[in-house]
């Protein structure tokens, strides 16, 4: 019997209506999954989270308030939409976020300028560490002589014969991609046998050793003008973001920047909701495809059409990103990552080839994935240690990523170790009810007032920007100063009443931080005690993760020189504040380094010098890589840091 459907309409907010069909009894989250809608679901579609709502239109289905929903709400047609099931035809309106994921992909957009210098100074410690710009590309000129007296050698032939004659290379160390041949034709007879050859070069093994080759990747007719740019991407696939670099590989020169959100956001915020959905039928695919045909193909198409260049000069990607999303992204089953002992399917790929995984740039062209540490530390933590420089200090360096998952590296030039904590979606706006990634809108930054418990908050975009929820950094900075203006209490409880203090009917209390007439959607700001406990929890994890590394090597805080922290969550972390809740060691600010994201740099530097490629590799093999989770110790310091700022308060005594 044939199971009975009911249609389903969208009314996206500011955006296109999109209709589907849902089987009877179907939850709206897993309908509005299918139609490729990203609703805010980062507990998955479990109930817990309350982010999920939507506004019944037209039509019924099977829900019922709780403590998300109010009487008065649901009255008004609010629904969850991973407890709403559905029964008959609907109408429901969400929220324009849902298409945020694929129709908001930003090009060189805020804070490229001060990327650049950040960029500029890594090529400059490149430099000085002896490795120079070498992509292994290189754009030659070659002149032919055409097929006269007789001679038919075929174009490829030609071609080989010279550029063998050119580097002094065998005939049989070059070889030949089919996109070059399929071009050359043309090419040699535009411009007089005239060529302009992209050039890759390569080590080839032989008996006996280790040879240079070379493939010819591209022709151009040599009349070319201007002469065509070799064009490199390095891009980091976070659990939230996707970020990525186009660069110059000749020159070096940054062409754009660019970023979008993930979509696979849609399946959950975290890696592990993933994971899970990745194991049900056809979810592999929806998630390599959501990440991939989604978003960095589109992202990639973007960035070359802002400065006019075809996606098929882009001879050379890097990819950086934790190991679930590396898997992933490769359509590689992560299934074991969750399940002990948690052994992933690679830490290094081995180059691989766009075409291989549908990027849309040169079908030939390389792409490195940053070499993972452990199950929970990837390729990201790879890349971003080696743009830190901690693996060349003689003192003793932390550093610390925070995104979805919290992970972390100790170490110096003598040893390193890493480990992962579950922090949680919290420090990318996952698990807060107005919670978001730092985009346009977010607040960044927060004062509040101790009299008169009133905010001054900085808001990410233009200067007349309205806010419309609260980002990480945002995050730390609006519970730090909630705690020393004593509005709440150790255990991120409402101590105090005031006009911005709200309870609902269970008397769970929220601080406003901005009304509905000064937002840009119409609804309030808040920061509910849920929020509040979902972000002690997240800060708890990375204190935690820190205390337990020192631990297992007999080390005290105080050993510690230098902390780098890495992470897009905002335009950079108050530290004193970080400190001031618990969520790092209580030392000096001045030796606190916000780095931000260092996985990007790390890709960066991977992409335009191969030997610091080789060397984030060595770094990934000498990580010696903790699993917290099974660490005898870890949850007893995990319990003790989830209060503000920490049980010890001796730990916190005289922050600066």
């Amino acid at each position: 019997m044939e199971e009975k459907k009911c249609n389903v309409l969208f009314r996206v907010e500011g955006g296109e209506d999109v209709s589907i069909f849902a089987f009877f009894g179907e939850s709206l989250l897993d309908a509005a999954k299918r139609a490729n809608l990203a609703l805010d679901a980062p507990c998955a579609g479990n109930g817990s989270c309350g982010k999920c709502r939507v506004k019944l239109l037209a039509g019924t289905v099977k829900s019922e308030p709780d403590r998300h929903i109010s009487g008065k709400e649901f009255a008004e047609g609010h629904r969850l939409a991973c407890t709403s099931l559905v029964i008959s035809d609907i109408a429901v309106q969400v929220s324009g976020m849902a298409l945020a994921y694929r129709d908001r992909i930003k090009v060189s957009g805020r804070g490229v300028v001060r990327e650049r210098n950040i960029f500029r100074n890594l090529q400059k410690e490149l430099r000085e560490m002896g490795l120079e710009k070498d992509s292994g590309l290189e754009l030659a000129a070659v002149q032919l002589e055409g097929p006269e007296n007789g001679d038919v050698t075929a174009d490829r032939e030609r071609l080989l014969r010279k550029i063998a004659a050119q580097t002094g290379l065998a005939q049989e160390d070059i070889g030949f991609s089919l996109h070059a041949l399929r071009r050359i034709p043309r090419a040699l007879r535009q411009a007089n046998f005239s060529l302009l050859c992209v050039l890759r070069y390569e080590r080839v093994r032989r008996e006996a050793g280790i040879k240079i080759g070379i493939t010819i990747m591209d022709v151009f007719a040599g009349n070319t003008d201007p002469p065509p740019v070799i064009a490199g991407m390095a891009i980091d696939i976070g659990t939230t973001t996707v970020s990525a670099l186009m660069v110059d590989l000749l020159t070096g020169e940054i062409l754009t920047m660019g970023s979008a959100g993930n979509g696979q956001i849609r399946y959950g915020a975290d890696v592990i909701s993933r994971i899970i959905e990745s194991a049900r039928p056809g979810g592999l695919e929806r998630l390599r495809s959501a990440v991939t045909e989604e978003c960095v193909a589109p992202l990639i198409r973007e960035m070359s059409e802002t400065v006019e260049l075809k996606p098929e000069n882009i001879y050379r990607v890097v990819v950086a990103g934790n190991t679930t999303m590396t898997h992933l992204f490769m359509g590689i089953n992560p299934e074991y990552l969750r399940l002990e002992p948690y052994v992933p399917a690679f830490f290094e790929s081995g180059p691989l080839k766009s075409a291989d995984l549908n990027l849309g740039v040169h079908p030939d062209a390389d792409v490195l994935i940053a070499p993972a540490i452990g199950s929970y530390v990837g390729g990201d933590i790879s890349a971003g240690v080696f743009a830190s420089m901690i693996f060349k200090k003689e003192t003793l360096s932390l550093f610390v990523d925070l995104g979805t998952n919290g992970e972390l590296a100790l170490g110096n030039s003598e040893f390193m170790m890493s480990c992962a904590c579950s922090a949680g979606p919290a420090f990318e706006g996952g698990d807060i009810i107005c919670g978001m990634r730092a985009t346009d809108g977010a607040i960044e930054a927060c004062h509040v007032n101790k009299d008169t418990m009133e905010p001054a908050i900085m808001v990410v975009g233009a200067m007349d920007q309205k806010p419309v929820g609260i980002c990480g950094s945002g995050l730390i900075d609006l519970v730090g100063e909630l705690f020393r203006c004593g509005i709440i209490n150790a255990r991120g409880k409402f101590v105090k009443e005031g006009k911005r203090i709200r309870r609902d009917e269970w008397g769970i209390a929220s601080y406003v931080v901005a009304f509905a007439k000064d937002t840009a959607n119409g609804r309030d700001v808040v920061l509910s005690e849920p929020d509040i406990d979902n972000f002690i929890r997240a800060k708890g994890a990375i204190f935690s993760a820190i205390k337990t590394m020192l631990a297992i090597l007999d080390f005290d805080v105080g050993m510690i020189e230098d902390v780098y922290v890495a992470g897009g969550i905002g335009g950079g972390i108050n530290m004193r504040q970080a400190i001031r809740i618990g969520m790092l060691p209580n030392l000096p600010v001045k030796k606190y380094h916000y780095i931000g994201n260092s996985s990007m740099h790390g890709a960066f530097a991977m992409l335009t010098a191969r030997q610091a490629g080789e060397m984030v590799t060595e770094i990934s093999r000498g990580m010696t890589y903790i699993e917290l989770s099974s660490h005898p110790g870890y949850m007893d310091e995990f319990v003790a840091a989830c209060f503000l700022p920490h049980t010890n308060g001796e730990l916190f005594e005289q922050v600066e």
